[in-house]
């Protein structure tokens, strides 16, 4: 059973920079892409970036970019995601998840309820 557990969210003011760490458990690396996800209120749960964890191949939606970095230590069994130059839309609970990696991660990211399994989430508030 694979398990998840985000660390990292806190309160930030804009420019400032945040790192999230998702450590996983119960998967097998070939297995699984890692996701990361977020859902302000009112809003869907959107893919942030994606990551397979065989071969490092990562996508980060466009509003990310250059700012939004995803990596991966697989010896650790987890996934950080870097965040800098915050701003105040990037508020919102931040989910890592666990999908298939025969996705390509452009699609993963775009259809986060394909995911496995899900962590409990970890809020990131940017205020001014």
């Amino acid at each position: 059973q694979v398990q998840l557990v985000e660390s990292g969210g806190g309160l930030v003011q804009p420019g400032g920079s945040l790192r999230l760490s998702c450590a996983a458990s119960g998967l097998t690396l070939d297995d699984y892409a890692i996701g990361w996800f977020r859902q302000a209120p009112g809003k869907e749960r959107e893919g942030v970036s994606c990551i397979r964890l065989s071969d490092g191949s990562t996508y980060a939606t466009n509003s990310v970019k250059g700012r939004f970095t995803i990596s991966r230590d697989n010896a650790k069994n987890t996934v950080y995601l870097q965040m800098i130059s915050l701003k105040p839309e990037d508020t919102a609970v931040y989910y890592c998840g666990a999908g298939p990696a025969y996705y390509s991660m452009s699609y993963y990211c775009a259809n986060p309820a394909d995911s496995r399994s899900w962590g409990q989430g970890t809020q990131v508030t940017v205020f001014s």
